[in-house]
């Protein structure tokens, strides 16, 4: 089995506050001690963050629930309860964060250290020294906790590299890799050797160093889901130089410049963005009979299918990844092409278009009511659900409130014109009551 994972879907779930309470000083001397309940804590947060020393989301293949600690419950004489800890789970850098339902993007964590808040603990509800006032000097009432924020998010992983290996299986890639770095990839004389991207730091003669990063062969079809390309095509988008392998001997019966352009179809259809990074084209398997002779032919066709005659050439070096002849040429040729090749972000686009703007949004409804085949009514939305679960119903005081706060809502009134009589159920959760007129 193979032991990288570059995408999953997790669950996290951030911590309740702690709840308010209701309590009364009691001292000696001390007539009419008044409300001395504190507020809970604030529930923990989920928070992702970097780390430099994952390569994978291997940590993810049996571990994906996350949850935080809810804050602690308010205590008498006006103590407030501690607030929870966050919860930090750590990503290799290059993940991406999505949320699973809607596909809005949350972030792209690709520094050392970086956080990301997925989910947002819920503020601490407040004791009843919070709602004494001259008209009720001694409130018996108190919030629970607000809920934490709980959500399911995809992290995809794209691999950090400067340079990106592409081309057919079985052309050189992986030993090409083997030979400029110390990465040990799996090589084979059979395709689909490389099964997972594989990363090597790069060093050149004159001392220069870069990332670069083996993936798995393309093969026609890729973007579409033939092959591994389909799955491994994303972890190309972070390059900024593509290194285009190709087999210049031409042993498998295939033509070099067709291959060529096959694997440049494939990363157009993956993400036309891909063709505007540089590419350099690798000239591999040098030391083969018909090697000089294909790769007179392959520049022939390259210049003549030139879509702009004025545009600069794609330079072309021919290696050998066996005898190592040509590629001190090939590294240098890189590494001063990274130098002069900016970053390619990915994102900047869609994360401008999903900025959230926080406001009033009168098309919004507050609650929604259905009738159930028991003929209950039920009433749910976001904010109606939230005032439920914050409501402590152990005291009079706090359901006289709660009363109150929907028929500020207008709940009375949408009830009654759907035609809800005194005496029907209404149910809001597991929570059940009766509509008085």
């Amino acid at each position: 089995m193979s032991m990288f994972l570059d995408q999953v879907t997790i669950d996290v779930k951030a911590g309740k506050g702690g709840d308010g309470m209701v309590a009364f000083r009691r001292e000696k001397y001390v007539p009419d001690g008044g409300p001395a309940g504190g507020d809970g804590g604030h529930g923990g947060d989920v928070i992702l963050v970097v780390d430099e020393g994952l390569r994978t989301l291997m940590d993810f293949r049996f571990n994906r629930h996350f949850k935080a600690q809810p804050g602690e419950n308010g205590m008498s004489k006006g103590m407030h309860g501690r607030g929870s800890e966050d919860t930090y789970v750590k990503v290799p850098q290059g993940t991406t964060v999505r949320d699973a339902q809607t596909g809005a993007l949350l972030g792209d964590l690709i520094e050392d250290g970086q956080t990301l808040v997925v989910a947002r603990g819920g503020r601490g509800g407040r004791g009843n020294i919070r709602f004494a006032s001259p008209r009720n000097p001694a409130p018996e009432i108190a919030e629970n906790g607000e809920p934490g924020q709980e959500r399911k998010i995809e992290l995809e992983l794209k691999v950090l590299a400067d340079v990106g290996l592409v081309g057919f299986p079985s052309v050189g890639k992986s030993t090409l890799l083997s030979v400029i770095s110390s990465a040990r990839p799996k090589i084979g004389a059979y395709h689909f050797t490389t099964l997972v991207p594989n990363l090597g730091m790069v060093t050149t003669s004159d001392g220069r160093s870069f990332a670069a990063a083996d993936l798995p062969g393309l093969i026609e079809g890729a973007s579409q889901g033939v092959g591994l390309g389909t799955q491994f095509l994303r972890h190309i988008e972070r390059t900024r130089v593509i290194l285009h392998v190709i087999d210049m001997s031409g042993m498998e019966g295939r033509d070099p410049y067709e291959d060529y352009e096959a694997i440049n179809h494939e990363l157009a259809s993956h993400n036309l963005r891909l063709l505007e990074r540089p590419q350099i084209i690798v000239a591999n398997k040098m030391d083969m009979p018909d090697a000089q002779e294909n790769l007179e032919k392959f520049k022939e066709q390259l210049n003549k299918n030139k879509e702009d005659e004025f545009a600069d050439d794609i330079p072309v070096f021919p290696v050998s990844g066996v005898t190592r002849k040509g590629l001190d040429a090939l590294l240098n040729a890189t590494a001063d092409l990274l130098e002069v090749t900016p970053e390619f972000p990915l994102y900047e686009e869609e994360i401008e278009e999903e900025t959230v703007h926080y406001g009033f949004n009168p098309d919004e409804p507050e609650f929604t009511i259905d009738r159930n085949s028991d003929a209950t009514w039920v009433l749910s939305g976001e904010k109606i659900e939230k005032l439920f679960q914050m409501t402590n119903f152990d005291h009079d005081e706090t359901v006289m409130r709660f009363a109150r706060q929907l028929r500020g809502m207008g709940v009375d009134d949408a009830l009654r014109a759907r035609g809800a009589k005194d005496g029907d159920l209404v149910r809001i959760g597991e929570f059940e009551f009766e509509f008085v007129e």
